[in-house]
């Protein structure tokens, strides 16, 4: 398993809106280097729902991507959806909160799935792609930075399943805003989740 790509993006304005994103994503070549808030020098432009420690770095799996270029006829090359690294093999369904990818010095535990938003539909050039994508049930992965350093493209990566209970990352998009109780709020607050989502929780 190795890192595909390694992907950021500058601030510019999408078609039909008139504010900037940083979602246009496109590979580099050079080393980049990774701190608590994610890939130094990437767009982060919308800081109250993009971004942050438990959202700093976002992640597709190639497998996820090679699924989304057959669904949509089209090729899906790394950086469409908006995601810092495509990593080799990796299916997003697979994925749950708390497993980590650790890749040299660096080390990435997951907190979320991706929840598309106005912007991505933009992005896409679909404005149904929201439920689309939602549909789909093979939302991307957010991480938090257990510890820094740099990333590049051809470098290896050893995944680690957390070891508690496991919340996947399309049952995490399937429960996004609903109000969980009982064992099941109980079940979410015992893994490492998003800061934003253990506080909804009451955790």
């Amino acid at each position: 398993m190795k890192i595909i790509a390694v992907c950021l993006g500058q601030a510019e304005k999408l078609s039909g809106k008139s504010y900037k994103s940083g979602i246009n994503k496109v590979p580099v070549k050079a080393p980049v280097l990774v701190d608590a808030e994610g890939l130094v020098g990437d767009a982060i432009c919308n800081r109250k729902h993009h971004g942050g420690v438990d959202q700093a770095v976002y992640i597709e799996g190639s497998a996820s991507l090679d699924w989304w270029s057959g669904e949509l006829g089209i090729p899906v090359p790394p950086g469409t959806f908006g995601e810092n690294l495509v990593i080799e093999g990796i299916d997003n369904r697979d994925i749950a909160a708390g497993d980590r990818f650790m890749m040299g010095e660096v080390i990435l535990e997951v907190t979320a799935a991706r929840i598309p938003c106005a912007t991505f539909a933009a992005r896409m050039g679909d404005p149904k792609f929201v439920k689309r994508y939602t549909r789909a049930g093979c939302p991307g992965i957010y991480c938090r930075v257990i510890h820094g350093g740099f990333l590049e493209a051809g470098q290896p990566v050893e995944y680690i399943p957390y070891d508690g209970a496991r919340i996947t990352m399309p049952e995490m998009m399937a429960t996004f805003g609903r109000n969980l109780e009982g064992g099941e709020r109980e079940r979410y607050l015992s893994a490492p989740i998003h800061y934003k989502l253990r506080a909804a929780l009451g955790g």
